[in-house]
C-alpha cells in the first residue's frame, strides 16, 4: 500500500482525531495544573497584598507618613512563608522607605509582576514579585508585593511541559498512526487480493490468516467461510447444469421418437398409444423441473418463520400412504414412533422429506425385506430414523447420494436421483442434522429436528 493512499486511509483520519484529542487531553491536564498550581495561588496573594495595602493605606491617611515608615518596616520584619517587599517613593521621585534593589517605572497599572535581582548571598538571585502599585495623595507613590518566584519557576515548569508534551504527543501520535495505518492497510490488502482474485475468476482464492486471532483473522476466517460458500455453490451449479443436460438426453430423445411415430401414425389406436407415451415423457419432465425448482428455492430463498408440526401423527400419515406400495413388494413397514413429538417446521415439506425416504426403502429394499421407521426425543432434538435391510450405500458414495441425479448403484433406474437432495436442502432449511449411515445390512437415514 503506497504512502499517498495510507494518507487517505480511515484508519488514519481516526488516528488524527485521536491525536488531536490526546493532546487536547495533555493540554487540559496541564490547564488544571496551571489553575490549581499557579493561578489561583497568585489570585491568594494579591488577596493577602490587597488586604495589606488597604490596611497601609489607611494608616498614611490616619496617622501620617512617618506611621506608616514604621508598618511598613514592621511588615518586612514578620516571618512570612513569602517575603514582603515595600517601595515609598516622595513626589519627586527620593526614596523615603524600600527593601527592593530596583523598581518598576509607574506604568499606569495597578497589578505588576516583575522580575528582579539580589545579592544577599554574594551571587546574584532572579527574584519575581507581585506589586500593587498605589498612588498617594500629594503625588506620593507606594507599592506592596509579596515574592512570588515558587509561582513562577512552577508556571515555566507547567509551559515548558505544555510546549515538550504537546509536540512530543504529536509526533509520537502521528509516528504510531502511520505504523498502524500501515499494518492495518497490509491486513486489509490481503483481503482486497482475495476479493480481486475471486473477481478474476479464481473461486479457490482466500484470504491467508495472520494466526493472532484478532478482529482481523475473524473477518478472513468468515469471509473464507463465505468464499468457500460460493465456491460449492458455483461447482454445484456447474455440475447440476451438466447433470441437467444429461439426464434431459434421454426423456427428450424419447419424446422425439414418440412425437415422430406419432406423425407416421395411421391408426387411431396407434395414435393414442404415442400420444400416451409422448405425454408421459412430459409429465416425467415436468415432475424433474419442479423437484429441481422446489430444491433451488429452499436453497436459496429467505427463511420462514414456521408453526409447530404434531410429528407423530405426520409421520403415522406419511407410513399409511406408503403402506400399500410396501405390501406390494412385499414388504415389512415397521413403527416405532413415540407419542406427542411436535416441532417447528413446515409440515408439507417435512411430509414430503419423510415420503422421499420411505419411497427410497421401498424402491430399493428387496422382496421380503422390512423398512423401520423410529421417532424419539433425544433431549433438546427429536430424532427420525429411517432404515431398511436392502444393498445400502457405500461409504464413499453417501456424500454423493445427497446431490442432484446421482441415482447411486443398483435401485429402480426410472427415478431422478432427486429425492435425498430435497431431503437435504429440506434438513438444512430446518436447521436439522441428516446423517447417511450402515444399517448392516442396509442404509439408515436419520434426521435431527431441534425440539
Amino acid at each position: 500500500m503506497t504512502w499517498p493512499r495510507a494518507l487517505r486511509s480511515l484508519t488514519l483520519r481516526l488516528t488524527l482525531v485521536y491525536m488531536a484529542l490526546f493532546c487536547g487531553s495533555v493540554g487540559l491536564m496541564l490547564g488544571v495544573t496551571y489553575v490549581g498550581g499557579v493561578w489561583r495561588p497568585l489570585h491568594q496573594v494579591e488577596d493577602s497584598i490587597t488586604r495589606d495595602s488597604d490596611a497601609l493605606v489607611a494608616t498614611w491617611r490616619g496617622q501620617g507618613r512617618d506611621a506608616l515608615i514604621r508598618a511598613l518596616e514592621r511588615r518586612a520584619a514578620v516571618a512570612r512563608p513569602r517575603t514582603a517587599y515595600h517601595v515609598l517613593a516622595a513626589p519627586n521621585g527620593a526614596v523615603v522607605a524600600a527593601n527592593l534593589p530596583d523598581w518598576p517605572a509607574r506604568r499606569g497599572k495597578e497589578w505588576i509582576r516583575y522580575e528582579f535581582g539580589t545579592y544577599a548571598t554574594g551571587a546574584e538571585e532572579e527574584h519575581e514579585a507581585v506589586v500593587r502599585d498605589l498612588p498617594l495623595a500629594g503625588g506620593w507613590r507606594l507599592l506592596v508585593g509579596l515574592d512570588t518566584e515558587d509561582l513562577d519557576e512552577r508556571e515555566d515548569l507547567i509551559f515548558e511541559a505544555l510546549s515538550w508534551g504537546a509536540g512530543m504527543s504529536a509526533v509520537l501520535s502521528l509516528l504510531g498512526g502511520m505504523v498502524m495505518t500501515y499494518a492495518v492497510s497490509q491486513r486489509l490488502d490481503r483481503i482486497n487480493r482475495a476479493a480481486r482474485a475471486v473477481i478474476g475468476g479464481d473461486l479457490s482464492g482466500r484470504v491467508a490468516l495472520h494466526g493472532s486471532g484478532d478482529d482481523f483473522d475473524q473477518l478472513s476466517a468468515t469471509l473464507n467461510d463465505m468464499l468457500g460458500r460460493i465456491e460449492g455453490l458455483v461447482a454445484s451449479i456447474s455440475r447440476v447444469s451438466d447433470n441437467i443436460a444429461h439426464e434431459l438426453r434421454t426423456p427428450l430423445t424419447r419424446l422425439r421418437a414418440e412425437l415422430e411415430e406419432l406423425a407416421d401414425a395411421e391408426d387411431l389406436p396407434e395414435v393414442r398409444e404415442r400420444t400416451g407415451a409422448a405425454l408421459e415423457e412430459a409429465g416425467r419432465l415436468q415432475s424433474m423441473f419442479e423437484a429441481l425448482l422446489r430444491i433451488a428455492r429452499l436453497e436459496s430463498g429467505p427463511r420462514e418463520s414456521y408453526g409447530a408440526i404434531h410429528l407423530s401423527r405426520l409421520l403415522e400419515d406419511a407410513v399409511e400412504l406408503h403402506r400399500p406400495g410396501a405390501e406390494d413388494r412385499p414388504l415389512g413397514l415397521i413403527t416405532r414412533i413415540a407419542a406427542d413429538l411436535v416441532i417447528s417446521g413446515d409440515r408439507d415439506l417435512v411430509f414430503q422429506m419423510i415420503s422421499n425416504l420411505l419411497d427410497n426403502a421401498v424402491k430399493f429394499t428387496p422382496p421380503g425385506g422390512a423398512i423401520l421407521l423410529e421417532a424419539h426425543r433425544r433431549a433438546d432434538r427429536v430424532e427420525v430414523v429411517v432404515s431398511d435391510n436392502g444393498p445400502g450405500v457405500p461409504p464413499e458414495d453417501r456424500s454423493r447420494v445427497l446431490e442432484r441425479f446421482y441415482r447411486g448403484r443398483g435401485g429402480d433406474a426410472a427415478g431422478f436421483g432427486l429425492g435425498l437432495s430435497l431431503v437435504a436442502a429440506a434438513a438444512e432449511r430446518h436447521d436439522a442434522e441428516l446423517s447417511l449411515d450402515d444399517a448392516q445390512p442396509g442404509l439408515r437415514v436419520t434426521i435431527r429436528f431441534r425440539a
